[in-house]
């Protein structure tokens, strides 16, 4: 069958490429809730296209809560069994004027594709849709129905899942082509902190605003603030916050040149320590939580806003990845040891570590398919990312990057190697004709 499929993509690679771009086309940043689009209407509108392009290929659609669609393939069962794939057409915004073409435009260069979602993760989703269709254009009839879900709110929440869940039962299996191969059964627990510092001298009258493009996802990579009236602007490296090393954090830059034209005093001191316990600390060594375990590696920490409150304090929100072998409670209170004077931490977002059985024979399946179509190491794996996995139930993460390929997405010019993408949808393929196949669950 792998032959069957590799010689099915290239002879359909460029009628995919002209649908995906159809979804690509689409700037589905979330926006505004309005009525019946719950995270602006360009992700609904995303949702919508996929669904168009899967009615062309003959699949049975539907749109749930108007927060995600499916294509299906197979009959409905009385018991409501079906195996899921499940991606986002939602993206983070393009910073346009950084990119060397139009972002939501798909551009091919030296045999690399370009374009905001194509990695994250239209096309990998898109992929499996058309996995979905080369598999049932070769007649294949699946045992338990198939479904092809597209999410549009997985870049900032997930509030997707429960509108899913409200009205749908949970597949029995499933995956997200949204991370990285091989399988990913356990992915890191991840937690926010709002660091406080209250500074009562009068040097904070005279700091101006923190000014610069920040976000839970993304290493800043501009900011700038105003002493006196004078301008200090810091300029880093964007990557994303699960991989700080490969950015260079505009916070802690603007904080060591803080520390060194600010006269004595309480700020000076904050930004002083700022610097010390945070600048190029990716693991949190110096705040005593350089965790690390042998499932999941190092602990990640990355300051990822800044601003100032009408309560005469500096907010400072650290992103921290922990191993699964490590609980959040005892971060913090480590933190709490090491804090600067006057401050308070606060918790504002919390989500738990996931740990799959990786002995699992869906597990296993995926694994030797992988193994099998690109000869690398399958062994299942830990993440640092957050996927769907974390909220729908029976899922794990597999693809689309393939091992020492990160920080691509939420970036400019973010890309995918069409080779890789081949590949992709190969794997998916292959995967879906096997669940085809299968009409039992193992745990």
């Amino acid at each position: 069958m792998e032959t069957e499929i590799k010689q099915l993509v290239a002879e359909n690679w460029e009628i995919f490429l002209n649908d995906l771009a159809k979804v690509i086309r689409i700037p589905s940043v979330q926006g505004v809730p309005e009525e019946d689009c719950p995270f602006g209407g360009e992700p609904k509108a995303a949702v919508l296209k996929a669904l168009d392009i899967a009615k062309s290929y003959g699949f049975e659609t539907k749109l749930v809560n108007d927060a995600i669609g499916y294509a299906q393939f197979g009959e409905s069962r009385a018991d409501q069994k079906y195996f899921g794939i499940i991606g986002h057409l939602d993206v983070v915004p393009a910073n346009e004027p950084s990119w060397d073409s139009p972002p939501f435009d798909l551009s091919q260069r030296d045999g690399v594709l370009y374009a905001r979602g194509i990695l994250d993760n239209k096309g990998p989703i898109m992929s499996c849709l058309f996995g979905l269709k080369l598999i049932k254009d070769l007649g294949i009839q699946p045992k338990i129905p198939i479904r092809v879900l597209f999410g549009s709110n997985e870049e900032t929440g997930s509030q997707d899942i429960p509108l899913y869940l409200e009205k749908e039962v949970p597949p029995m299996f499933g995956f997200t082509p949204d991370c990285k191969y091989p399988v990913v059964y356990g992915e890191r627990g991840i937690v926010n902190l709002a660091i406080k510092t209250s500074i009562v001298d009068k040097a904070l009258d005279r700091l101006g605003d923190f000014q610069g493009q920040m976000s839970r996802s993304v290493v800043p990579s501009e900011l700038s603030v105003t002493f006196d009236g004078q301008q200090i602007t810091a300029l880093g490296k964007s990557s994303p916050s699960n991989a700080p090393e490969m950015g260079i954090n505009s916070i802690t830059k603007l904080a060591r040149e803080l520390r060194d034209i600010l006269p004595s005093g309480e700020l000076q001191t904050y930004f002083s320590w700022l610097d010390d316990y945070l600048s190029d600390e990716h693991y949190g060594e110096k705040l005593g939580i350089g965790y690390s375990d042998a499932a999941s590696g190092k602990l990640i920490l990355t300051p990822v806003l800044i601003k100032k409150t009408d309560q005469h304090e500096v907010c400072l929100e650290l992103a921290i990845r922990y191993p699964i072998s490590v609980t959040e409670d005892r971060i913090i209170a480590k933190i709490k040891e090491n804090l600067p004077q006057n401050a308070q931490v606060s918790v504002t977002r919390s989500l738990k570590g996931t740990n799959f059985p990786k002995d699992n024979a869906y597990v296993t399946l995926l694994s030797v398919i992988y193994g099998k179509v690109t000869g690398l190491d399958a062994t299942p794996v830990t993440t640092t990312g957050a996927t769907y996995a974390r909220y729908m139930p029976n899922t794990v993460a597999f693809g689309p990057s393939f091992p020492g390929q990160k920080g691509i997405a939420h970036k400019e010019n973010e890309y995918f190697i069409e080779d890789d993408l081949k590949t992709n949808l190969i794997i998916y393929a292959l995967a879906i004709y096997e669940l085809c196949l299968s009409d039992s669950y193992q745990p």
